[in-house]
């Protein structure tokens, strides 16, 4: 009697088992197939590429189908990527990629919301002197300020960039500090011995369901001294630096102008200001150090080498140096 009550139970787990193990191994799951959207972050109207990737399973030889809003749209074996346009700003496209596996069909949607971002940076302790139209451009150990101007449209109506979350990088490091709700601003300080830092941020709404990218390369540049003749009625004369071979009638000023160095303000006494004239240093008085005071007596002529060099007391590789040679 007992084994047959043995024989009748084994029979019955054998017929689970039977019924329990096929259940799993049908079973399809979502996980394993990896989807790769080309920008991350599409601007309006770009070309975006959809990739499907697996460890688990051969996407080469079973049968993918495309759907965009819910319209099919293309179908094949092995169709593991799909170009798109990105809609325009404000617009959202929904791709779903349905993977037809042995073990049953898996389906994959993906949400192509485009936005736009512009980066605008300046270097806050570059000297440039008045009137200079060009950028002031960041030397060794100056403070870059980056501002993030993200334009993130939901429907006809433009998202506060205040009111997102910034999430920033420099040279491909996350910063924790600089990100956050509302800091779509970032600064920091080259380093010496890099010649460019790359900046990057994501700038994401608070329900993270849209989110723009932008990154740039800041280079890093070298102060250089440039002379100007300072007239005691017209001031500088910014129009033509002066360049070898200058003459000089009788009492002039020369002034120099050191662009990006740091300090902004050249007044500010952190600056070393050695000029010299034909190797013998002269010695500037009065705040203005970058002016040098020349007379020439009458009756002698001849050529001199003018020549200065400025350090920075507090940033040991900032320096500059020029020197021009005057006839007289």
């Amino acid at each position: 009697m007992k084994s047959r009550l043995f024989l009748i139970t084994s029979i019955i787990l054998l017929a689970l088992f039977a019924i329990i193990l096929p259940l799993k191994t049908n079973a399809a799951s979502s996980s394993s197939i990896l989807v790769n959207v080309a920008p991350e972050n599409p601007a309006p109207n770009e070309n975006t590429t959809i990739t499907l990737n697996s460890y688990v399973n051969n996407l080469d030889s079973v049968m993918i189908a495309w759907s965009v809003n819910g319209k099919n749209v293309l179908s094949g074996i092995g169709k593991k990527s799909f170009l798109l346009n990105a809609p325009a700003a404000g617009g959202e496209t929904s791709v779903v990629a349905t993977v037809e596996l042995p073990d049953g069909a898996i389906s994959t949607k993906v949400v192509i919301r485009p936005a736009v971002m512009e980066l605008l940076w300046q270097a806050t302790d570059s000297y440039v002197p008045p009137f200079y139209r060009g950028k002031a451009l960041p030397t060794p150990d100056s403070e870059v300020k980056i501002v993030a101007m993200p334009e993130i449209r939901v429907g006809s109506t433009t998202v506060n960039p205040k009111n997102m979350v910034y999430a920033w990088k420099k040279d491909y490091t996350n910063n924790q500090d600089g990100s956050g709700y509302g800091k779509n601003s970032f600064f920091f300080t080259n380093d010496y011995l890099d010649d460019s830092n790359t900046i990057s941020v994501i700038a994401s709404t608070t329900d993270q369901k849209y989110s723009s990218e932008a990154s740039l390369n800041i280079r890093t540049y070298q102060p250089k001294i440039l002379f100007y003749k300072n007239d005691a009625n017209l001031g500088t004369v910014w129009e033509q630096a002066l360049s070898d071979g200058h003459t000089i009638l009788g009492d002039e000023i020369i002034e120099a102008s050191p662009y990006f160095i740091s300090p902004k303000d050249i007044r500010i006494p952190s600056l070393i200001w050695n000029w010299s004239i034909n190797g013998s240093s002269v010695d500037i008085l009065g705040i203005r150090k970058n002016l040098m005071p020349l007379t020439v007596q009458t009756g002698v002529s001849g050529t001199s080498i003018i020549k200065l060099e400025i350090n920075n007391k507090y940033k040991l590789f900032e320096t500059a140096s020029k020197e021009i040679s005057v006839e007289f």
